[in-house]
């Protein structure tokens, strides 16, 4: 026997076994996963549209994004939409070949098989198609088994992949799939988080850092890890040369460059509107309740891709957001000066000097109460001595200022005595014509303060109530504003207005005697006037003129409602003002255009409800009067100081103690409210010069304006108010005797 022949025969056997074993068994693998063998796979439906949860979209009425609702931040994009530096950075680094094979690159799985064999890693086989199914489709087993099983199950997905979707698509759907971290899932996001651009214009050097992310994003992260991020994009730019996509001279130029982030975290808490998206999100929540998908169930805002396009200017926006902080953070500067001192005023600050210490704790008790911190503590059943005791330990924490948040060692008790010191406002801004909600600003930070003051808070409204009773008796009576009533007091009887006492309402300053036309009065917020109205009328008639303007908050049949005794939201005031912008008609507020699926189709459209309060003569009346209260009452300084030359009708507002400032400010095509004052109401200015609405509010109103006059694109009216062709109510008054008395511009009224 020879027995050299028997070898080479063995030889040449285990050879083809060792060629054909792989083989057979890579084929067989394939076939059994194509079977399911190995679990279900994906049916054709599942590969058009596979699973996605895609963020909710919320865009202001200039097609700004103002902000998502989302598990994943994820927004889909196309192809069309990619930059190409994305598009060749990673075909270049993860699959040199993708353009030429068919979802399984046979190199580069030899290769891999190779490199497992001989224990030298030359790289990864799996090609950008079955990146991708990996991620829609499978998830990784810690078993070894069970990962084989899943590969043969990559490769079988792949390749429909590859039967059903084009080239460009594949990469499209591997961009708005992969998670950047950082909520950021899908390049769209994620140019927005780490670079503040969009996917189609990143550069070469970002293109090439988010690429280096798809090989170990945790790793790669170049916010937590900058230099082995650095490390990796140069990686990718090294690659792009090696394919030919940049020269040598433009790579050694780009490896040069450091990382630049503009690192925006998206949170709900941050970025434009936060209050006003927080009013949407509950809106949106009992909006899906009542329409549903054709099959009945209800959509998901944080999964089904939603568009929603609301009336919102994001420019006019963006200025409410600036007055607020530009005024707010000078007012809590004068609010901590007011309080620096010593004396019989200051045991309490910040609370009312009137204040008897066990009220002061019972309000500090309650505060700590509401808190999450004691929740947390109750719920581990610590004992009320634990309680206190953990309240009144210092402890690291972070808590707002106006210079941002400060790190700082606080007990508990002292941090909730530091808030209740913030001064909070609520600013919202209106199209009277159309209703449309140009812009809300609920709070000052929505990080620090989720209440909303917006809608959610019902406060007094003091003076501003005025115009309400002016307008009733205006309507009923055909009143000029230079109508003269006596400025004396009057008495509303116990037995007559169904009171437990005789009222007798007082002037600011206990003024009176002689006569005053009804827009000096009311531009001088004499009180005296406002409750000869009122007894004229009657509370009834005042109420069912306020609520046909809009308010819904309950408003008592009293005579004392017309020194603005209720608790109303800026919401509602600012819709009922707007009925005098609007000849008359009130016109319901509303903060959404329409509601679209994620293929664009309409599935709601919105439109406000009107109904005729005045006649327009009577509302151009009321509106005469209260340009009074800015050319010479006690909004006159936005004139002297804020330089507003155009015809702007308002009112402004200071309830008991200088608790609640306002201010409500109409010019032809916009109405805007603003409230100022503390969480507890206890909490305020001790002198009406600081205290008051003109002070407190007026402000806001008057840097909010001036930037939205210096931008005309915005349309925002500086003409006349339009005067009635049929006017019939004189509003001359120079043909009436007028008699003056003594007003300081910084007081609130007499």
């Amino acid at each position: 026997m020879d027995i050299k022949k028997i070898l080479t025969s063995w030889l040449i056997r285990f050879f083809w076994l060792g060629v054909l074993v792989p083989i057979l068994g890579i084929a067989g693998g394939v076939w059994f996963a194509s079977m399911a063998w190995f679990g279900p796979l994906p049916t054709f439906e599942e590969l058009e549209n596979p699973q996605q949860n895609l963020a909710t979209e919320i865009y202001a009425s200039d097609g700004v994004l103002l902000g998502k609702f989302f598990y994943e931040n994820r927004s889909p994009i196309t192809y069309d939409q990619l930059s190409r530096h994305l598009v060749n950075a990673l075909i270049s680094t993860e699959d040199e070949r993708f353009r030429e094979h068919s979802a399984i690159d046979a190199k580069s799985l030899a290769r891999a098989i190779f490199g497992a064999l001989t224990g030298q890693s030359s790289g990864g086989g799996s090609t950008i198609t079955q990146q991708l199914s990996k991620m829609l489709f499978t998830n990784v087993s810690r078993s070894k088994v069970e990962r084989v099983k899943q590969k043969f199950k990559e490769w079988v997905i792949s390749v429909r992949l590859e039967r059903n979707f084009t080239k460009d698509e594949i990469l499209s759907m591997y961009f708005n799939k992969f998670d950047f971290l950082y909520l950021a899932v899908g390049v769209k996001s994620a140019a927005k988080i780490y670079f503040n651009t969009t996917a189609d214009k990143l550069t070469i050097e970002q293109a090439a850092v988010l690429v280096g992310m798809a090989k170990n994003p945790s790793l790669y992260n170049p916010k937590r890890f900058p230099e082995k991020a650095l490390n990796r994009r140069n990686v990718v730019l090294g690659q792009m040369y090696r394919n030919g996509i940049i020269e040598l001279a433009e790579k050694d130029s780009l490896v040069s460059l450091p990382i630049v982030l503009d690192f925006k975290r998206n949170n709900h808490n941050d970025g434009s509107a936060t209050y006003f998206r927080e009013h949407l999100r509950k809106y949106m929540k009992s909006w899906v309740k009542e329409n549903k998908k054709p099959d009945g169930t209800d959509y998901n805002i944080y999964a089904d891709g939603l568009k929603i396009f609301t009336s919102i200017d994001s420019r006019m926006q963006g200025y409410a957001e600036d007055a607020v902080a530009t005024h707010m953070s000078h007012l809590q500067n004068q609010f901590y000066q007011h309080w620096d001192g010593k004396g019989a005023d200051y045991v309490n600050a910040p609370f009312d000097k009137e204040l008897r210490s066990s009220q002061v704790d019972t309000l500090m008790t309650t505060a700590m109460k509401r808190s999450e911190r004691y929740r947390l503590l109750r719920n581990r059943e610590a004992s009320e001595h634990e309680v206190k005791e953990a309240f009144n330990k210092p402890t690291t924490m972070n808590v707002f200022t106006w210079n941002g948040g400060v790190d700082t060692l606080l007990s508990p008790m002292d941090s909730i005595l530091h808030y209740k010191s913030i001064l909070q406002t609520g600013m919202m801004s209106m199209d009277p014509q159309t209703g449309f909600i140009k812009a809300w600003v609920g709070g000052i930070d929505h990080h620090y303060f989720q209440y909303d003051h917006v809608k959610n808070s019902k406060r007094q409204v003091g003076s501003t109530f005025k115009p309400f009773v002016y307008a009733t008796a205006i309507d009923q009576h055909n009143y000029s504003p230079c109508t003269k009533l006596p400025n004396v007091q009057v008495i509303f009887e116990k037995e007559s207005w169904d009171l437990e006492e005789d009222w007798i309402p007082n002037n600011s300053g206990k003024k009176y005697g002689g006569e005053l036309n009804l827009k000096d009065a009311l531009a001088q917020s004499v009180n005296t006037i406002t409750a000869y109205l009122m007894k004229q009328v009657g509370p009834r008639k005042v109420r069912k003129m306020a609520r046909a303007m809009g308010l819904k908050s309950s408003i008592p049949a009293s005579p004392s409602i017309c020194l603005g005794t209720p608790d109303v939201s800026v919401y509602e005031m600012v819709g009922a003002y707007g009925t005098f912008a609007n000849k008359g008609v009130y016109t319901s507020p509303i903060f959404l255009n329409r509601i679209e699926d994620k293929n664009g189709v309409v599935l709601d459209a919105f439109s406000p409800i009107t109904k005729e309060v005045l006649n327009e003569e009577k509302a151009y009346v009321m509106l005469n009067l209260m340009q009074g209260v800015t050319t010479k009452g006690s909004g006159v300084r936005l004139r002297w100081k804020y330089g507003f030359k155009n015809q702007i009708a308002g009112k402004t507002g200071t309830t008991q103690n200088q608790s609640d400032g306002w201010f409500m400010g109409v010019v032809p095509n916009l109405v805007t409210g603003v409230w100022t004052g503390a969480e507890d109401r206890s909490v305020h200015f001790r002198s009406i010069r600081l205290g008051q609405g003109a002070n407190m509010a007026l402000p806001i109103w008057a840097e909010y304006m001036t930037r939205v006059y210096k931008n005309s694109d915005l349309g925002i009216s500086e003409a006349d108010f339009e005067k009635p062709n049929d006017l019939t109510i004189e509003l001359d008054c120079s043909k009436f005797d007028k008699e003056t008395l003594d007003f300081d511009e910084d007081s609130e009224e007499f």
